[in-house]
């Protein structure tokens, strides 16, 4: 693989305090095992693929299992331990801190602790919680307090309220759905149009969006002709950003390319939770059969997020 300085966007951790009481609180309805991980082997991998520094997050299932004060007490310490993370190992870690949603009032008071106290990258938002995705209008407060410290937002896709099908396990294609529904519900609500000054990082190439984009865009004004028109819609689908990861395949990665804007696409690897095995493959796409242009490859790996992160800069 060739040396890069990547900047991985979207890449997990797993505090041991919350993988122990994770199984005591829901456990995860995605049905993914909850994979091994230290802040050695993440660093081995990271030096192994070329990838400077790595962005954590908290993925789903979050802290939703918690109820209450415990909900915000888990964030509260979820968001310290990837502090102490930071501050322990330079330029390596990111953060994209975590907040108790649904409790809204509490998410807006972890916005402005990890944002103002501890210095954090951004925030990491899940699709839905409890079938109400981000386009509600009961998660304005936390619109309005992301878009005033112009907050970069990372939406990782939570499992929907559905059945999982017998056998397949919610990441491998409930996931992707989530995250088309979720982005297509914040479009229609007009989300990225009232709080402007809020970047978003959808994962995994947007789930379905680019395949469909042009599906939702010319059915929706038909359905709401006071509304936006299909290139009113079009344009505000193309303020996301996406990253790549378990998207660099040359089917998925081709409509990618033709659909959104060049400065917008992140790299990420999804790290640890796909296996270390799957996230090679995927990283070796990316950089041996995607027919990109070495300024292309240096914008995904690293030059866009540095223009969207200040401190990576």
């Amino acid at each position: 693989m060739s040396k890069t300085n990547r900047i991985d966007v979207h890449t997990h951790l797993v505090p041991p305090f919350w993988g122990e009481d994770l199984a005591g609180h829901g456990g995860d309805p995605s049905g993914w095992t909850l994979p091994d991980w230290s802040v050695d082997e993440h660093l081995r991998y990271m030096d192994e693929n070329g990838i400077e520094t790595s962005v954590l997050s908290l993925t789903a299932p979050s802290v939703v299992g918690w109820a209450g004060s415990e909900r915000r007490e888990m964030a509260r310490r979820v968001n310290g331990y990837v502090s102490d993370l930071v501050s322990s190992n330079g330029p390596r870690f990111g953060d994209f801190a975590t907040v108790p949603l649904p409790d809204v009032d509490g998410a807006v008071a972890e916005v402005e602790y990890a944002l103002r106290e501890l210095g954090a990258d951004g925030v990491v938002l899940l699709s839905n919680y409890g079938g109400v995705y981000l386009g509600d209008a009961r998660f304005a407060p936390l619109w309005e307090a992301l878009n005033a410290h112009r907050a970069v937002v990372f939406i990782h896709p939570a499992h929907p309220l559905l059945p999982l099908l017998d056998g397949v396990p919610g990441p491998l294609v409930d996931y992707p759905f989530d995250t088309t529904r979720n982005a297509v519900h914040m479009i229609f609500n007009g989300v990225l149009e009232r709080y402007p000054d809020v970047e978003i990082i959808l994962s995994h190439a947007g789930g379905f969006v680019p395949y469909s984009v042009l599906r939702f865009c010319e059915l929706q004004p038909a359905i709401d002709p006071s509304g936006p028109g299909a290139a009113e819609l079009l344009a505000s689908f193309r303020q996301f950003y996406w990253d790549t990861a378990l998207s660099s395949g040359r089917y998925a990665f081709a409509g990618l390319q033709q659909f959104a804007d060049p400065t917008r696409i992140l790299f990420g690897s999804d790290f640890p939770y796909a296996p270390e095995v799957v996230a090679r493959r995927f990283n070796s796409i990316l950089d041996t059969d995607t027919g990109l242009t070495d300024e292309q490859k240096s914008a995904i790996y690293a030059g866009n997020a540095q223009r969207l992160f200040e401190r990576f800069a």
